[in-house]
C-alpha cells in the first residue's frame, strides 16, 4: 500500500470518526510529510536491539531501524533520523523536532497525557541487572531491602514503576552522560532496572553482568510508536502500518534479526 492509498484509508477513517461525533483534526503532520517527502523519525541511539548506533562506525541497527525504513518506504518518503531519548521524548514530538518516535516507547499513563500511541507491537517486563560478584543482590527479593541502591534510567517507564514499588531500597536516577552500567560497575549502585531488550545488551556483551529475573511478569508494559496529539490522520497511517507488519510477517522477521521475537505482539 503506497502513501496515496494510505491517505485514502486515513481519510475514510476520519470521515467515519466525524460521523460519530468524535473530533477530527487536520492532517498537519501528514501534509508536511507529503509536501517535504521526508519523514523525521526520533530514535534513542543507545537502545540495544532497538535503535543502537555503533560508536565506531556510526551505523544504526535494531528492530526499529529496520521497521522505520519499512515505514518510510510504505509511504514513499525519505527517512531522516533525529536523536532523542526517553527524557526528551515529549518535547521532541510536541515541538515538532520529529514526526514520530520509533524506539520501542513504553505506553504509560503519564506519557498518554501528552502523546498518542499506535497499536502496540512488543511488550516487556522489568528485569534487574547486577554483577556476578555482587553479594547484596542475588535474587529478586533482595532488591527492595534497606541499604540497597537501585538505579533506573531517568525518563524510562522503569522510573515511575520502581518509585511506586520500592519501600525500603533507595532509588537512584541516572542521567546522561552517566550510564547505569558505569554506576553498577563502580559500585555506586547494587542493581539497575531495565527491560528485556536492554538486558540483552549486557548479557550478550558483558561477562560481568548477571540478570535478575522477577520469576513472573513484573510491570509488563506494551511498546508502541508515539506521535503528538492533534493529527488523527497521521496516527491512522501509523496504525495501518503496524497492523500490516504484524499480519504480513515483517515484524517477526525484524524481531528475529534483533533476537526480540519472544516479546512481539501479533
Amino acid at each position: 500500500m503506497n502513501f496515496q492509498q494510505l491517505l485514502r484509508v486515513a481519510a475514510f477513517a476520519g470521515a467515519a470518526l466525524a460521523l460519530t461525533g468524535v473530533p477530527v483534526f487536520a492532517g498537519q503532520v501528514t501534509d508536511r510529510v507529503r509536501a517535504s517527502g521526508t519523514v523525521r523519525v526520533c530514535i534513542w541511539p543507545d537502545y540495544y536491539g532497538i535503535s543502537l548506533r555503533d560508536s565506531r562506525s556510526g551505523q544504526l541497527s535494531g528492530i526499529d531501524i529496520d521497521l522505520s525504513a519499512e515505514f518510510a518506504r510504505s509511504i514513499g518518503a525519505r527517512l531522516q533520523y533525529v536523536d532523542s531519548s526517553f527524557a526528551s521524548l515529549v518535547d521532541d514530538l510536541t515541538k515538532d523536532r520529529c514526526d514520530v518516535s520509533m524506539h520501542a516507547v513504553g505506553v504509560t499513563k503519564q506519557r498518554a497525557k501528552a502523546l498518542r500511541f499506535s497499536r502496540p507491537y512488543m511488550s516487556s517486563s522489568i528485569y534487574g541487572v547486577t554483577t556476578r560478584t555482587n553479594r547484596v543482590v542475588r535474587k529478586w527479593d533482595d532488591i527492595d531491602q534497606p541499604g540497597v541502591r537501585v538505579a533506573v534510567q531517568a525518563g524510562t517507564f522503569m522510573e515511575p514503576a520502581m518509585a511506586a514499588t520500592l519501600k525500603n531500597a533507595t532509588l537512584v536516577l541516572v542521567r546522561p552522560p552517566l550510564t547505569r552500567e558505569q554506576e553498577l560497575e563502580s559500585g555506586r549502585v547494587d542493581v539497575f532496572m531495565t527491560d528485556y531488550p536492554y538486558s540483552r545488551r549486557l548479557l550478550d556483551n558483558a561477562e560481568w553482568a548477571r540478570l535478575i529475573d522477577p520469576g513472573q511478569p513484573f510491570h509488563r508494559v506494551p511498546y508502541a510508536y508515539a506521535v503528538k496529539p492533534g493529527d488523527d490522520e497521521w496516527l491512522k497511517l501509523l496504525d495501518g502500518f503496524v497492523k500490516q507488519i504484524q499480519e504480513d510477517g515483517r515484524l517477526l522477521i525484524a524481531a528475529r534479526k534483533a533476537k526480540l521475537d519472544s516479546i512481539i505482539m501479533k
